[in-house]
């Protein structure tokens, strides 16, 4: 067996394991709403974060580059319009403008 099905196989045993998790240890109780308002704000900051390093993140150090620049363009477009498709067109094209230079 290769090493690469040998780690595929080994994640998704992890990942069935952690999702058998939560309802092995609650038994089909509720959760309390406190919890269940805090467990729905965590995948936006989790978004959040993740465009966040991705933006900003350069090797092992943060720096603004073409990336940032790309992304901060896409933003205003989608905050001025309200579009999703102009939004990912006009960041590509100014991270590869600005990436051409």
């Amino acid at each position: 067996m290769s090493t690469s099905v040998a780690l595929i196989a080994g994640c998704a045993v992890v990942t069935a394991v952690i999702k058998a998790a939560g309802p092995v240890a609650l038994g089909g109780r509720e959760l309390p709403p406190q919890v269940t308002a805090m467990i729905v704000l965590l995948a936006p900051a989790l978004l959040a974060a993740l465009v966040a390093a991705a933006t900003l993140a350069d090797g092992d150090e943060l720096a603004v580059g073409a990336d940032t620049a790309g992304v901060a363009a896409g933003c205003l477009v989608y905050w001025r319009f309200e579009s999703i498709v102009a939004c990912v067109v006009v960041a590509a094209g100014v991270t590869a403008g600005l990436r051409a230079l």
